[in-house]
């Protein structure tokens, strides 16, 4: 027997599903958040959902808004369960389920007068982002802002309807500004380098289209914390849902399943007031980013170093992935040779330690996290995960065999095609392009090298344009599995 999830059989849940202690009827919004995903629903809402159970901050709730017509299926799917999320933690012999409430709206995607005129609603003093890291329209050659992109210009045109979700807040902040209501604060919980600087670079960058003044104040006047967010938190099919149902008794349209490891590091710059978060186990921090790079780096890193050798062997789990000796090994040897070397130390923290407890976390045989995912969006990650290391190790005149075969198998991956034959759907906004340069590298290596956007002057380093060509060579003629042999032999 199963029983639906909503508020109106909440109680009716098995016991050994956990549920809101508080009502939701006495829940009040101070917070807007852009991107209602799996790792929002597994992140900022369960440590927001602890500190309501506590009693603490019900002013607080979080009110979902979409931008994307894809966001539709999600918001519908919640709707249906008056926007409830049973949360499933997993590891070996560990499985519990809880269901959270602190999202108590949805707004429409699309529907720009409503969510502008929430969000200058003097109760929001928060507006939350978890949109991907191709979300923020960086030039990834560059890693700034690109006020020239077609969707930030035609929002600078008409930022009275804007399609943008920096459009959308920069209106909302308009409209605050106009009736002398302070501005809340924008934070971003994507994994990107310096994130709250990359939002204020994108809002006030879109702001200087329209009046410089505008912009002037979005820099001096609006908050825009850094954080670091980590929980491995895979997609949602109905291999989770049906083990939801057969193990709790739960139907959930939309369920989260997730490791039961989580961190929150934050910058505590909230102007307008934040709930008590570190009582619900957030480190607040003067600045973050000794965390940010030491997760960007090496955990983010090692998920783009196991992503394309495991999808060309034809695996599709990531702890099947970690179970192939020779993808675990190519990772330990890259992140103890290549990576961990250029992080600069971290306090309270043993970087050794740290990624001891990566290759725990990524070995995880229950969580489900899927290769086709860690793959998605390459032509973003490579920038941000790989490239940054491999450019201190250049500047440093240090070996760079490891890293410049990340991006040799990307390349090899982006071709289309796994070492077997089998056709690789294309999961990348630049998927053709990748596509043509690829199969291009594979007669003339330089060819992939040569999309600057992505890979900046690194592209250009000789010596990682020789150990890249070297690499992609052996991956073409030798396949995969021998070109990680030699590499973890010394011999690539």
């Amino acid at each position: 027997m199963t029983t639906k999830l909503s508020l109106a059989t909440i109680d009716a849940l098995p016991g050994d599903v956990g549920r809101p202690s508080y009502s939701r009827d006495r829940l009040s919004a101070g917070i807007v958040h852009f991107g209602v995903g799996n790792f929002h629903r597994a992140h900022q809402a369960v440590y927001l959902d602890d500190l309501f159970n506590a009693g603490e901050d019900h002013d607080w709730a979080i009110v979902g808004a979409g931008v994307l017509d894809a966001e539709r299926a999600g918001r519908d799917s919640l709707a249906t369960q008056d926007w409830l999320t049973t949360v499933v933690e997993q590891d070996a012999g560990h499985m519990v389920a809880r269901v959270t409430g602190v999202m108590i709206d949805f707004l429409e995607p699309g529907d720009t007068e409503t969510i502008v005129t929430r969000l200058a609603d003097p109760a929001i003093r928060i507006v939350s982002l978890t949109i991907t890291e191709g979300g923020y329209f960086i030039d990834p050659a560059s890693g700034h802002f690109n006020p020239a992109h077609p969707a930030i210009a035609v929002d600078a045109t008409n930022i009275a309807a804007p399609k943008t979700v920096f459009g959308l807040i920069l209106a909302g902040l308009m409209r605050r500004r106009d009736a002398s209501i302070a501005p809340f604060t924008v934070m971003s919980c994507d994994n990107i380098p310096g994130n709250g600087h990359v939002t204020q670079d994108a809002v006030a960058g879109l702001a200087s289209l329209i009046d410089p003044d505008l912009s002037a104040w979005v820099r001096s006047d609006v908050a825009f914390p850094n954080g670091m967010v980590d929980r491995i938190t895979p997609a949602t099919t109905n291999r989770e849902r049906t083990m939801l149902r057969d193990t709790f008794g739960v139907d959930d349209a939309w369920p989260v399943f997730c490791e039961p490891f989580r961190q929150w590091v934050l910058e505590d710059n909230f102007p307008s007031g934040r709930p008590a978060l570190e009582k619900a186990g957030v480190t607040f921090v003067d600045d973050v980013a000794p965390w940010e790079l030491m997760k960007i780096r090496i955990l983010n890193g090692g998920h783009a170093a196991i992503a394309y050798p495991a999808a060309l062997m034809d695996i599709h789990f990531v702890h099947e992935a970690m179970q192939e000796p020779l993808i675990a090994g190519f990772l330990a040897k890259l992140e103890n040779e290549e990576i961990i070397p250029v992080v600069p130390p971290v306090p309270d923290t043993d970087l050794g330690e740290y990624f001891a407890l990566i290759e725990r976390r990524f070995s995880n045989p229950t969580i489900g996290d899927t290769i086709p995912r860690l793959c998605l969006d390459g032509s973003n990650r490579q920038p941000k995960f790989i490239l940054p290391s491999a450019a201190d190790r250049l500047k440093a005149g240090q070996s760079v065999t490891g890293l410049s075969l990340v991006s040799a198998l990307w390349c090899r991956y982006c071709a289309g095609t796994s070492d077997s034959g089998r056709e690789i759907p294309p999961n990348d906004a630049s998927a053709a392009r990748l596509k043509e340069a690829a199969l291009k590298g594979k007669d003339d290596p330089n060819a992939f090298l040569a999309l600057s956007d992505i890979f900046g002057d690194t592209g250009t380093s000789p010596v990682f344009a020789e150990h890249f060509a070297r690499n992609l060579r052996s991956i073409w003629e030798r396949g995969t599995r021998q070109t990680l042999e030699d590499y973890l032999a010394g011999t690539l």
